[in-house]
């Protein structure tokens, strides 16, 4: 949480100003206080709020029911999600009483038994090991698929309650996101409403994600809080108004420097300008608005970073003249940003096969799509997707799954076709066999704040992450490559 405001450094009134100009905001709050960068192993990342100020008092922050705040999973130093080292250091400092440590969704199992320091820690071992929560949620009725077996070391899960591990979503830019929750479960259709993906049969329509959120704030309180009464109408509100005015992203790199500096356009000031609608860049449609075809550079951050590493050539003899003296050689901080601008070009240009992804060579009718790491992650300079769109690229499957995580087998009712999975993912809210392992598509900024990574913390650091997908999509990788696109995903 974050610390009082009389303990925190002032910003610099111009750059405050600045900062305010570009949320849109009219006047300077009474007591604004500044964004303060969070150190990470790559650099800092920061947020600011478009209000000028992080409120302390918003209900966003206070305790509800078994004790916990929406910043009890959702803190600032952390990327507004949870680390890790930063359980394992709350647990320390409070014998496992923190708020967060519930039997209800903190611990593997909620009939586990906390008598003892050393039994809380097993409890909480997913929780401490990879910042996992527990989603409980009952097979779907009516589903196309039943439950056949399962396997879970916490001897808990069963059809009338799945365990399901995932890490708490970031609250912060939420301006440019269209999916709540991994499973879109805070995601409410409206078939009244004009957010609706372009060519889906039956149609798909969306309320605002707005309403989302508001409903998501009181279902968050009521479960994991265990409050006894909802939110009233106002503090949904004031949660929600306060979520959207943040803006995080990596602000400086360990070997690249300042993000903002010699052309680039990281951090959150440049991250808050960014334009955003539903259908903005859809891979399949294009932007809905404008009727452009989809754009696969969707980042371009770094472009004047490119060619950073090249020395120029000596300036040519003179006769009769000294010699000129040489260009000094290429900074490290040079190459460094040369490295980032060639891992943003990979990102958006670098071609491979999509193939077997649930929700998109289904979904988009294309069984073998030569596409590029935007074709997912298409939300210009975010990377999250333009539309709510939910795919399975086998993060849950079975040859995955790690003994610390229930696997579940599930059947084809009809078809008698068997699956095992860690998660069935959207499936658990439509019942259909075709969303087994269908997971959102996550934003992209300040990843580096918020590891480890995929909904069930499998992969610990952005080199494996470039790896996974390497090997998931045969994409063949150099490992100059490898090292260029981490490089790039580490400053976003």
């Amino acid at each position: 949480m974050k610390t009082s405001l009389p303990n925190r450094r002032t910003l610099a009134l111009p750059a405050l100003l600045r900062l305010l100009a570009v949320a849109g905001a009219t006047a300077l709050p009474a007591y604004a206080a500044a964004p303060v960068a969070q150190p990470n192993e790559e650099g800092a990342a920061l947020t600011f709020s478009s209000t000028g100020s992080i409120d302390t008092n918003n209900p966003f922050f206070k305790p509800f029911g078994n004790g916990r705040a929406c910043a009890s999973c959702h803190q600032e130093s952390q990327g507004w999600s949870v680390s890790p080292a930063a359980l394992q250091a709350r647990f320390t400092q409070s014998n496992g009483n923190d708020p967060i440590f519930k039997l209800n969704d903190g611990a593997n199992s909620p009939n586990a038994t906390i008598t003892s320091l050393e039994q809380k820690r097993a409890a909480y071992n997913l929780l401490l090991s990879k910042g996992l929560i527990r989603v409980g949620l009952a097979m779907p009725a009516a589903a196309e698929f039943t439950l056949v077996k399962v396997e879970d070391p916490y001897g808990y899960a069963s059809a009338k309650e799945l365990s399901l591990f995932r890490r708490p979503l970031p609250t912060t830019n939420l301006k440019f996101q269209n999916t709540v929750m991994w499973d879109a479960r805070e995601t409410l259709i409206d078939a009244q409403s004009k957010l609706c993906i372009i060519g889906s049969r039956p149609a798909k329509c969306f309320a605002p994600v707005d309403v989302d959120l508001l409903h998501q704030s009181n279902s968050a309180v009521t479960g994991h809080a265990q409050a006894a009464q909802g939110l009233t109408a106002a503090e949904q509100r004031a949660i929600v108004d306060f979520e959207k005015t943040l803006f995080t992203a990596q602000i400086s790199s360990k070997v690249a420097g300042s993000l903002d500096a010699a052309g680039g356009k990281g951090g959150p000031l440049a991250l808050a300008q960014n334009n955003f609608y539903f259908g903005i860049n859809d891979v399949q449609e294009g932007d809905y608005q404008t009727g452009a075809a989809f754009n696969r550079a969707a980042f371009s951050l770094f472009g004047a970073w490119r060619g950073l590493d090249v020395r120029p050539p000596p300036p040519p003899a003179i006769p009769g003249r000294p010699r000129p003296p040489a260009p000094p050689p290429v900074s490290s901080t040079d190459l460094a940003r040369a490295s980032i601008a060639r891992g943003e070009a990979i990102f958006n240009n670098k071609p491979f096969n999509i193939s077997g992804v649930g929700g998109f060579n289904d979904e988009l009718r294309r069984p073998l799509q030569r596409g590029t790491c935007t074709s997912c992650h298409n939300t210009p300079n975010v990377g999250s997707s333009s539309v709510p769109r939910l795919f399975n690229t086998g993060t849950s499957d079975a040859r995955l799954r790690t003994p610390d995580l229930p696997l579940y087998t599930l059947k084809n009712i009809a078809t008698g076709e068997v699956v095992q999975t860690s998660d069935p993912g959207s499936a658990m809210q439509t019942g259909k066999w075709k969303d087994i392992g269908r997971v959102k598509v996550p934003s992209l900024r300040a990843l580096e704040a918020r590891s480890p990574y995929f909904h069930n913390g499998s992969v610990n650091d952005l080199t494996a992450l470039v790896k996974f997908y390497d090997k998931r999509f045969g994409i063949g990788f150099t490992p100059q490559e490898v090292v260029d696109l981490t490089e790039f995903l580490k400053v976003l």
